[in-house]
């Protein structure tokens, strides 16, 4: 059994691989689950910095830092890294190191497949910054690069920028066949669908969710591709093209891309909090259903990012009915979230703290996207600072800190080491008090009609700036102490118990019936 559990030490005959080779070559799906993290973790903070250049040229009015074309690269690449960089290889790399142990799989079901779709990560990323230091700079037409400001009006670098997202987009493919195979088909025997961890569902749903859509994203900057440089028309209306045409296929890709970052989250989180509540999860299977209506429904919502654009007046209708109602099921889940937390025997430690807090600030974001959803009131809203704030409560305290709390949920489990608790709470309090105060003004300023994406603004918002760069100076530090904890914890430290969390890994896997007693025991209560 020990071949098939360690069978990167099989890949030689001369032993296990040492040093570089260990890792280049890596088949583990432990090592490969390490190296998404890490890699996550370095996209995290190349893409803070570039937040921190735009937060400090909005710290007051006026141009200071940086020349306007650079700070729409800035605004540009901090989308791009985030989103494709730093939390999806970072859920990736959760997925891999906690799913085959979660089923009770000796590995991934395609383990080569699983370090090349690692690998072309650093190629694509290395390929997206290196646009930066080409003539006419980076990709500077924001992360949604709409048409024709990415064809026609596009730095030369735009042909590169497209290979990047290409060779991302088939890391991601390969990595959700990857999840979906293991979980269908490797599952250990008793294991039923319905019996699976939560955070095993919500991957199997969010793969099948990039399976769908990473095409689409592929096939729209392959169309770009042959704009720019074949002759072709797809998004040139003097060609006979349509540019709207491009956010269609761009949001038809790009919205349910915004639950594949939140599901993996809402899988973690939802081990977590009956851990530290110290009783099951309240209504399992209403949150598999939950998911995979959210899943279904992410598909029928996409224009609700295109309410100005002048689809047509059922459309609008349309498309603000589908985006309430996606808030149903999102609904349930915080329903039953704070319910698994309602008289439990709760203790606050990190990972509590963060998935409390994602919990509240989560629901604030979908607080605003309610509104947003409104088709009359959006054209107010619409490209104003009040998205910016929208997204942000869904993103950061969503996907981020759930990724906070599954690391150190899992630290001591895959260290063998408890993390420094006094040092992680004071992680999660800056990060807390850090991003409120960078983004909730922000929907203060965007109600009163700044427009994102520009680097300068009115005198009235100047206040409100302020507070936000400090806030996100505060989060951004603060995310070294985070580094420090996590090394500090790889290198030693109190030795971690078999249950770490005083019993609640007893409920780590959350079955919704308690478990069978053993076939050859006698239950306590014949004897």
């Amino acid at each position: 059994m020990s071949t098939v559990i360690d069978h990167h030490h099989d890949d030689h005959a001369h032993g296990p691989a040492k040093g570089l080779s260990r890792w280049l070559l890596t088949t583990n799906h432990k090592d490969i689950g390490t190296m998404y993290l890490w890699f996550s973790f370095a996209m995290f903070l190349i893409g803070g910095c570039m937040a921190m250049v735009i937060r400090a040229e909005l710290f007051q009015p006026g141009l200071q830092l940086v020349d306007p074309n650079f700070f729409n690269q800035m605004t540009t690449m901090h989308g791009l890294i985030m989103v494709f960089g730093a939390v999806m290889p970072a859920f990736v790399g959760l997925a891999n190191w906690m799913i085959p142990m979660m089923i009770g799989a000796p590995d991934m079901a395609l383990p080569r497949m699983n370090n090349f779709s690692f690998w072309l990560l650093p190629v694509a990323f290395g390929l997206l910054l290196s646009t930066l230091f080409m003539a006419g700079g980076g990709p500077n037409f924001g992360w949604t690069f709409y048409a024709p400001l990415s064809t026609t009006y596009a730095p030369p670098s735009v042909t590169y920028f497209i290979f990047a997202i290409h060779v991302a987009g088939i890391s991601s493919i390969m990595g959700a066949i990857n999840i979906v195979a293991t979980i269908l088909n490797m599952r250990a025997p008793g294991m039923t669908l319905m019996k699976m961890p939560l955070f095993v569902w919500t991957w199997l749903i969010t793969g099948f969710l990039l399976i769908a859509v990473m095409p689409v994203l592929a096939g729209l900057v392959t169309m770009m591709l042959m704009d720019i440089h074949f002759g072709t028309s797809f998004f040139n209306a003097a060609g006979g093209g349509d540019p709207v045409m491009f956010q269609h296929i761009f949001w038809f890709f790009g919205h349910p891309e915004v639950y594949i970052m939140i599901l993996p989250a809402f899988g973690a989180v939802s081990m977590i909090i009956p851990a530290f509540s110290r009783k099951p999860l309240f209504g399992y299977t209403s949150m598999v259903y939950a998911t995979a209506a959210i899943a279904f429904l992410s598909f029928v919502v996409w224009a609700h990012h295109m309410f100005t654009v002048g689809i047509p007046l059922t459309g609008q209708l349309f498309f603000m009915y589908a985006t309430m109602l996606i808030a149903v099921p999102t609904g349930v889940k915080i329903f039953n979230w704070v319910t698994t937390m309602f008289r439990g025997s709760l203790t606050f430690e990190a990972p509590m703290l963060f998935s409390i807090a994602f919990v509240i600030l989560f629901t604030i974001g979908g607080f605003s996207g309610l509104m947003l959803a409104i088709a009359p009131a959006d054209f107010q809203y619409h490209d104003t600072y009040f998205v910016v704030a929208h997204f942000h409560y869904v993103l950061v305290p969503g996907a981020i800190f759930g990724i906070f709390a599954s690391v150190y949920y899992w630290l001591p489990k895959w260290t063998g080491h408890m993390y420094d608790e006094v040092l992680a709470k004071t992680h999660f309090w800056v990060s807390f008090v850090g991003m409120n105060l960078a983004f909730f003004p922000m929907h203060f300023v965007g109600l009163a009609g700044m427009p994102r994406r520009i680097p300068d603004y009115n005198m009235m918002f100047a206040n409100f700036n302020m507070i936000s760069s400090i806030g996100a100076f505060m989060f951004a530090a603060t995310q070294l102490l985070f580094l420090y904890i996590v090394i500090k914890c790889v290198r030693g430290g109190k030795k971690a118990s078999a249950c770490p969390w005083d019993g609640a890994e007893g409920l780590e896997w959350s079955v919704p019936s308690p478990a069978p007693y053993h076939t050859f025991t006698t239950p306590p209560e014949v004897k």
